[in-house]
C-alpha cells in the first residue's frame, strides 16, 4: 500500500492499490509522521501503482500540500494515470502546480 524512500532531501511515497477513505487515513498518518520527522524539502507522492482512487485521493494530496507549506517544503504528484489526472484536474490541483 505504501513504501517510502528518503534521499537528497526528498521524501517519496510510493502509493499502490486503492485509495479510498480508509486507506487515505493510514497513508496520511504515515506520510505526515515521516514529513514531520525528516523535514524534507520535497514530498513526492508517486501514484504509479494506484489502481483506483476516489475523492479521498484529492483530499490526501491537498492535505499534504498544506502540510508541506507549513513545513517550508513543496509537494509534487507524479506517475499518475489518465484517470487520476482527470480527477486531479477537475479538482483544481492543476492550478497549484503540483502535478509533474
Amino acid at each position: 500500500m505504501l513504501e517510502t524512500e528518503f534521499k537528497n532531501n526528498t521524501l517519496t511515497a510510493f502509493l499502490s492499490g486503492e485509495i479510498d477513505h480508509d486507506s487515505a487515513v493510514e497513508i496520511r498518518a504515515r506520510v505526515d509522521g515521516l514529513a514531520q520527522a525528516l523535514r524534507p524539502r520535497l514530498l513526492c507522492l508517486d501514484f504509479g501503482k494506484v489502481s483506483f482512487m476516489d475523492s479521498s485521493g484529492v483530499g490526501l494530496v491537498m492535505g499534504r500540500y498544506r502540510r508541506m507549506q507549513m513545513l517550508g517544503g513543496a509537494l509534487r504528484v507524479c506517475n499518475y494515470n489518465d484517470s487520476a489526472y482527470r480527477i486531479f484536474a477537475m479538482s483544481g490541483l492543476e492550478g497549484l502546480g503540483v502535478l509533474g
